[in-house]
């Protein structure tokens, strides 16, 4: 974690407090992730990770550099969390008796009205 000095409204606090917060994390060496995981992590974020392969997430929300920390860790955890969440597999299902008779009956119906509008030879 850096701490800098962030832009903004803010007066003279601006010039003297460092209150912006960039958080670097690194997928690859992280202890917290498993093997499956951190591959699958590495491939979803590929796009936002720098050649050194660093996450780099910054706050600037607020004055105050504690609240940024935590704002960052918060950012963090939700690009973590949402990047790992895999879909449930999609179990297949038939389609069912009544909709493939209903299907049939309106196929037929459709059919019967194009006929019924075909000039007839008296």
């Amino acid at each position: 974690m850096s701490f800098a000095r962030s832009g903004g409204a803010g007066g003279q606090n601006v010039n003297k407090v460092s209150s912006k917060v960039d958080l670097r994390w690194n997928p690859a060496t992280s202890m917290a992730l498993g093997f499956d995981d951190r591959n699958l992590l590495l491939e979803k974020l590929k796009s936002r990770l720098t050649t050194d392969g660093y996450l780099i997430v910054t706050s600037t929300a607020t004055r105050d550099q504690i609240k940024n920390r935590d704002d960052a860790l918060g950012k963090l955890a939700l690009i973590v969390r949402s990047a790992l969440h895999r879909d449930k597999p999609r179990k297949p299902t038939k389609v069912s008796r009544g909709a493939k008779r209903r299907r049939v009956e309106d196929k037929r119906k459709h059919a019967e009205k194009k006929t019924n509008r075909r000039a007839r030879d008296e």
